[in-house]
């Protein structure tokens, strides 16, 4: 591959004039429609246009505003129709390649290299808090960039693993619906198969009644913590936190286990509390639940919590009782938002606890399930690592693509 230095500029242009009159229903893609280091746009709304960056498809968002910069939101858009216009937050940079010079793959990925996400991050000024990059930072960056030819070759081949990942998560979401309605089969409409492989409560089953209504004969109400310990979390001192890999990733909170995708951004050297591998981490202040299963040894700072099953067949059973929980601290009695979860919350928590005997014949009926989604997890993972690691080297011209691979 050849590389020449080039000013960014030369292949890109940040915010470019679009034309979208105010009063235009159109689609909205606002700073939460996007994830951290997350290609793919993860919704957007409809409504009237009245200011905001425009974009179309092919277009790279870059949030320029503090934390949401630091935090790696970028993302690619691809959710438009042809020749259509959608807008966006005022603190979006709109990156588009400029046609003939630039790739628009390779500029997303460009967007996301380490060299440029440092320059940008750095060219932010502004009061505390509101911190915003300059656009003038990235156009006038020189680096060696490679030909149009070279840059389609490298975004399409690192879009590879970004489809991949996608798909996975297409069938980690259909593996937790399935395990979702088969909870609800079992525990919620009590229709668990009975000793003849019939449905409970519909074929007869006995049915008594309890504090939390009807439930079949031979279960009871307890409280969570009779299937699982509670442990809060607690931050560490912030002058043990550190990048060097130091001591045990920090999870502080939902923020840090999104969508199953565990992405602590610190160690700390000095943790306080600790969750293993197999425990159930979730958010417990602001945003709550997320229920995510620890592939490792995580520190848990202030604003998560874990659980962690007392018997192994009762694991499934826990994770599915937890999402249930969470959902119904959404929101107190009045309406309004919960947004911090106390240990004793969880542990007082009624639960309908079914037989030992229900609780196995749940276990073996879900752990398929639960195994494919973890090991579809942690190819995601795997996959991540080897893009993010990739990425530099191939921008660099350090790694080749093959002049065979065709786009």
């Amino acid at each position: 591959m050849r590389f020449k230095e080039l000013a960014l500029e030369n292949i890109l242009e940040i915010n470019p004039r679009m034309v979208l009159k105010k009063g235009t229903v159109a689609k909205k893609i606002a700073m939460e429609h996007i994830n951290e280091y997350v290609k793919k746009v993860q919704g957007h709304e409809l409504t009237e246009f009245k200011s905001g960056s425009k974009f179309k498809n092919g277009d790279t968002l870059v949030a320029r505003i503090t934390p949401c910069l630091e935090n790696g939101k970028t993302a690619y858009v691809n959710i438009l129709e042809d020749n259509e216009i959608a807008f966006g937050s005022t603190e979006f940079f709109v990156v588009r390649a400029i046609e003939g010079k630039g790739d628009p793959q390779f500029i997303y990925y460009l967007m996301r290299h380490p060299k440029i996400r440092e320059v940008t991050i750095k060219s932010m000024t502004g009061t505390s808090g509101r911190q915003r990059a300059q656009k003038e930072a990235i156009l006038e960056y020189s680096m060696a960039l490679p030909n149009i030819k070279d840059q389609k070759k490298i975004g399409y081949f690192l879009s590879l693993y970004d489809s991949k990942i996608e798909v996975n998560k297409e069938i980690i979401n259909i593996l937790k619906q399935l395990s979702q309605t088969l909870f609800k089969h079992w525990f919620i409409d009590f229709e668990f198969p009975n000793e003849k492989g019939q449905p409970y409560k519909s074929s007869g089953g006995e049915m008594v009644q309890s504090e939390l209504g009807e439930i079949p004969k031979a279960w009871s109400v307890d409280s969570l913590s009779s299937i699982a310990d509670i442990v809060m979390g607690q931050s560490p001192k912030s002058d043990t936190y550190n990048n060097e890999n130091i001591g045990l990733p920090l999870l502080n909170g939902a923020a840090d286990f999104k969508n199953c995708n565990l992405s602590p951004n610190k160690y700390t050297s000095d943790a306080k509390k600790i969750g293993n591998k197999g425990d159930f981490v979730f958010g417990v202040r602001a945003t709550i639940g997320l229920v995510t299963e620890l592939d490792d040894t995580y520190a848990i700072g202030r604003g998560a919590g874990i659980a962690r099953s007392l018997t192994r067949e009762a694991k499934e059973y826990l994770y599915e009782v937890l999402n249930k929980a969470f959902n119904e601290f959404q929101y107190t009695a009045s309406g309004s938002v919960y947004l911090n979860i106390s240990k004793n919350d969880l542990k007082d928590y009624k639960i309908c606890k079914p037989s030992n005997n229900i609780v196995k014949r749940y276990h073996s009926a879900v752990r398929a399930i639960m195994i494919q989604k973890e090991n579809l997890i942690q190819e995601n993972k795997n996959l991540t690592q080897l893009r993010d690691t990739l990425l530099p080297k191939l921008l660099s011209g350090e790694i080749e693509i093959p002049d065979e691979l065709e786009v």
